[in-house]
């Protein structure tokens, strides 16, 4: 479907992308993603972009969701935006999820929105539907009137954040994974825990202040009527931009240092940390298989290997891997052939799932999963599904997940801290009185 677009210069970038925010609080179906004009993200596409208002859309459980998807993508051949839970893992193999699951976010939920706000350096190009397109002057005076709400001194709502998994029964299980290991079951698993609270939250506040704490190159604030996604992720899980495929595992984590000397030598522990090294490598290894599969015969490469890169919270572990999409491929098949992304799961894949499934206690649902959009065009660009907070405003129920790759070099105490350190904004942002 063909839209009506028009261009805006701004000039205060910043204020222009709160007052969108904030303008945006009005629909029931929302899909904000922000860059935060992360100076070091390779590939990026726009600074931000903005999607309210379903003209059409999906909503599904796993069975047949990837068919369905593809089915969707190629009929609307327009817009679209939504997320991919991890547990459309049981679309691609055979698996199940019978843990616990409070939140309740249906598997998989893609729109077609009415009204589309890209921004890209000083400029807003804004895309309407035929039906809204009467609409551009009213809403683009309404989003520049909006005036920014000073955040409230936050109530003590007495949230009370609760563990699904104490610390010891945390280690004993990251004891077990180490068994499998020592087996050869696998080699690397990612293991999460979930952290919960009862009560009520203001979606929109919660996500500033979490993303002014993290500033991450692909934050999210996702609305579908009363389930909300508050994401300051720093991973991005696949992109495709005409032929060519990118994904960015991260592997390997870091706290960041008070000054200067210490921070840097905290990033040069992390890059020499063969630990650490090692959980990156097994995960390449892994997205250089799964992207194989759909790829043109020797056009995977690895652009980046181990790369640390810093965030306000941590430093990171990165590497980037390319190939080229062979003839023929929808775009919905290369990213059922990786899904779910090897970060989020371990190597060997299928083994390592169905062992994250027998010691977790909580269905991951939407987190270690993805949000992204794909274009008329067919490219896509998703990230992964961490350091998020998850909120179902009906049942009023929190929650955060935190994980971390568990190798035959892990230390369970260690890998208990990680998980703590991962966290650490989360909990913040919800523990403020």
């Amino acid at each position: 479907m063909n839209r009506t677009a028009q261009i805006y210069t701004i000039q205060d970038i910043s204020k222009v992308k709160s007052q969108l925010l904030q303008w945006s609080q009005q629909f029931e179906e929302v899909v904000w993603l922000d860059s935060n004009e992360y100076i070091d993200q390779n590939y990026k596409s726009y600074d931000a972009i903005l999607a309210v208002e379903a003209f059409t859309s999906i909503k599904t459980s796993y069975a047949g969701a990837f068919d369905r998807l593809e089915e969707y993508q190629q009929t609307t051949k327009d817009w679209i935006f939504g997320y991919l839970s991890y547990d459309l893992k049981n679309d691609v193999e055979r698996l199940s999820s019978a843990n616990d699951d409070k939140v309740l976010f249906p598997d998989l939920y893609f729109f077609q929105p009415k009204k589309l706000f890209l921004l890209k350096g000083n400029t807003i190009e804004v895309h309407y539907l035929p039906m809204v397109d009467d609409e551009f002057e009213d809403d683009w005076n309404a989003i520049s009137n909006t005036l920014l709400e000073q955040p409230l001194p936050k109530e003590d709502t007495s949230l009370h954040i609760k563990l699904k998994i104490h610390k010891e029964a945390y280690k004993e299980k990251v004891r077990t994974m180490l068994y499998h290991i020592q087996k050869g079951d696998i080699y690397e698993a990612n293991f999460c825990q979930e952290f919960f609270a009862y009560g009520t939250i203001d979606p929109l506040q919660t996500y500033t202040q979490l993303n002014t704490i993290s500033t991450p190159p692909f934050a999210t604030f996702l609305r579908m009527e009363n389930h909300f996604l508050l994401s300051a992720t720093p991973e991005r899980y696949l992109k495709k931009e005409g032929d060519k495929i990118i994904s960015s595992p991260i592997k390997g984590t870091a706290a960041r240092g008070e000054m200067e000397e210490e921070d840097i030598a905290f990033a040069k522990a992390l890059s020499e940390d063969s630990k650490e090294r090692s959980e990156n490598i097994m995960i390449v290894d892994l997205v250089r298989n799964d992207l194989s599969r759909t790829a043109k015969k020797g056009s995977v490469q690895v652009e980046e290997l181990c790369k640390i890169y810093p965030f306000k919270q941590v430093h990171q572990m990165i590497s980037t891997i390319t190939a080229e999409i062979g003839v023929g491929i929808s775009p919905v098949d290369v990213i059922r052939s990786t899904f779910p992304m090897g970060s989020m799961t371990g190597a060997p894949k299928i083994s390592a799932m169905k062992i994250i499934e027998e010691l977790e206690e909580t269905k991951r649902g939407l987190y270690s999963g993805a949000v992204g959009y794909f274009t008329p065009q067919g490219d896509f660009d998703f990230n992964v599904i961490i350091r998020s907070i998850l909120y179902n405003a009906e049942d009023q129920y929190i929650s955060y997940s935190v994980g971390g790759a568990i190798t035959a070099k892990s230390n369970p105490e260690k890998e208990y801290a990680e998980c703590l350190l991962k966290a650490k904004a989360m909990r913040e942002v919800l523990e403020q009185k």
